[in-house]
């Protein structure tokens, strides 16, 4: 027999066979493709959904905790709060103890317990002439007592043609003594003394 040669109609039925298989591999490609890419789009959803469900549980988890803290009265705030709470208290401390001292020392100061003023006086005791005693003399001024008066030390020191003059010092409180009052005093005794005159003065 001899060799069969194909006719035109069934090269056109082969090369449409041909086209059709092509055709269905490549849809099977494409579908392929497309599950794949829901699949992983399925467990990115679910890998997302999985992370905002943790993340809600840890914000709800702070939120009971804080709920509990203030249900309790917040006592561990409280404490954090109070850090320098004991300096507060020193330095409160510290400002009565100086406010009580301020008020101690006006009180003294009121009731007159500062140091009474005092003035240190030299006196010179001129007597009558050179026959005048000036043993009797500081004798007489000795004698002179009043209240806030204290006598010191005394000398004989010349005049002039052999009368002589006591010099003596004293310590008065001033708002005791009046110097008038003193001379006063001294020149009483007009037989033995002639004059009596300050010769200085200055504040203790």
């Amino acid at each position: 027999a001899g060799s069969h040669t194909p006719s035109h109609a069934e090269e056109m039925v082969s090369q449409r066979g041909g086209l059709c298989l092509l055709t269905v591999f490549f849809v099977l490609c494409t579908c392929t493709t497309a599950f794949n890419g829901i699949s992983s789009l399925n467990d990115l959803q679910r890998s997302s959904s999985s992370f905002n469900c943790q993340r809600q549980s840890g914000f709800s988890y702070l939120q009971l905790r804080q709920d509990t803290l203030r249900m309790k009265g917040g006592g561990e705030e409280e404490d954090d709060v109070d850090l320098f709470g004991d300096d507060d208290d020193a330095d409160a401390d510290a400002a009565a103890e100086l406010k009580a001292k301020a008020a101690q020392k006006a009180q003294q100061e009121k009731k007159g317990d500062k140091p009474p003023a005092k003035t240190n006086m030299i006196l010179d005791v001129k007597g009558w002439d050179d026959e005048t005693d000036m043993a009797k003399v500081e004798e007489l001024v000795r004698a002179v007592k009043m209240d806030g008066l204290d006598w010191g030390a005394s000398a004989l020191e010349d005049v002039g043609y052999g009368i002589k003059k006591l010099r003596i010092t004293c310590v008065v409180v001033d708002d005791k003594v009046s110097i008038d009052d003193l001379e006063e005093q001294i020149k009483e005794h007009e037989d033995y003394v002639q004059s009596v005159d300050v010769v200085a003065m200055n504040k203790v």
